[in-house]
């Protein structure tokens, strides 16, 4: 198969090492009450603190950041709308713990659903939309080890989609930091993960408050999400992610013995961040980076998108030259869907990768008719004869 490629010298430009690397320089104990916890930058996901980031530990609601991320997914596919309504069966109405008091039969759309979850932390909305996307909380528990398997999270299982306490429900503050990666994606999901407070079944007796169980989201700015937990077995936990100058940080902290500690320590985790980093966007998800060609397709070429964020992570003050970008695209036989992969963009140095980003096609190519084969034979053995 032919492969293009296309090198861009970007000249002088500030880098820092490795994710890992990154992570041994701080000595400092920025999670000195948690049992576990992580730090890392969202685009490039290089780790800048962690602590116990790999043990096995009760997620609580955190459980809830891969029950977004699925919703998340199945409406960026179409699969579901906001405005669609989701009925309330027995089973999730019967939910305990935090909830937003749903009741048999009762009906809401997807987005009064994701308010219910992102905000308040409704367990019965949870389960409500297991069931409205898989046909039972059952077969969405399925999708959620799917998805985590898909992901590489090596130190995750799920048992339900609302982290209530439950035998073999575990995940990881590295793991949950890498679904709060995925989740985030979709920007959109900021927009209820970032409300202090809102208000459901508006215009009736039944108006119900929401309160963001994340209070950073009003008292630290930029903190934008994602999702607080607790459980007696778990303590106090939050996945926290946080948007300023760019650069979108998140955190992680697992069994914190308090609420305020669990705070104290997530917000020192994001000072820590936002004073010794900076980011360098090098291009947008989606963002055209260049063109694929198409064997035997009815479009000779397919524009080819950056799939994820491209960044650089900086350590401030630290000066580096010498980065260069290589793209290498593929040439794809058709038919060719959305999103298909068709190449890669290496971000390196002195021959050592530092990044790699998966380039996807931008649209649909179908296989070209035998007309449109023939005429362009045609065209090329006149364009060999002219020459």
């Amino acid at each position: 198969m032919k492969k293009s490629f296309i090198v861009l010298l970007l000249g002088l430009y500030m880098f820092s090492s490795a994710g890992s690397a990154l992570a041994e320089e701080s000595t400092v104990d920025l999670a000195d009450d948690a049992t576990s916890a992580i730090l890392i930058e969202r685009d490039t996901g290089q780790v800048l603190y962690e602590k116990n980031s790999g043990e096995k530990l009760p997620p609580a609601s955190m459980t809830k950041v891969m029950t977004m991320l699925l919703i998340m997914e199945a409406i960026d596919s179409g699969k579901i709308t906001w405005d669609e309504k989701v009925r309330t069966s027995e089973r999730a109405a019967s939910m305990g713990g935090s909830q937003i008091f749903l009741e048999p039969g009762e009906e809401m759309t997807v987005e009064e659903m994701m308010k219910g979850i992102a905000i308040a932390s409704g367990n019965d909305a949870s389960v409500a939309m297991a069931e409205h996307l898989a046909g039972s909380e059952e077969q969405f528990v399925q999708m959620m080890n799917d998805k985590a398997k898909k992901l590489g999270l090596k130190n995750t299982h799920f048992v339900n989609s609302n982290g209530l306490p439950a035998e073999n429900h575990y995940s990881s503050a590295e793991d949950l930091a890498l679904m709060a990666k995925a989740l985030l994606k979709y920007e959109e999901i900021t927009k209820y993960t970032s409300l202090y407070e809102d208000y459901l079944r508006q215009d009736t007796d039944d108006e119900f408050w929401l309160v963001n169980t994340n209070k950073l989201v009003k008292f630290y700015p930029g903190v934008d999400g994602l999702k607080t937990g607790f459980t007696n077995e778990a303590k106090y936990c939050l996945t926290a992610s946080a948007n300023k100058n760019g650069m979108r940080i998140i955190a992680v902290v697992m069994g914190a013995p308090t609420p305020k500690d669990r705070n104290r320590q997530v917000t020192e985790m994001l000072d820590y961040a936002y004073s010794q980093y900076e980011l360098q966007r090098r291009y947008d998800r989606g963002q055209v980076l260049g063109e694929a060609e198409v064997s035997k397709g009815s479009t000779k070429t397919v524009p080819a998108l950056a799939k994820e964020n491209v960044s650089l992570l900086m350590k401030k003050g630290e000066n580096v030259e010498g980065i260069t970008e290589r793209l290498e695209i593929n040439e794809i036989p058709a038919p060719v869907k959305k999103g298909d992969t068709i190449g890669t963009l290496y971000v390196e140095k002195d021959g050592k990768i530092l990044s790699e980003t998966t380039v996807v096609a931008e649209e649909d190519v179908s296989e070209a008719s035998l007309w449109t084969l023939m005429k362009r034979t045609t065209s090329a053995l006149v364009g060999n004869e002219i020459n």
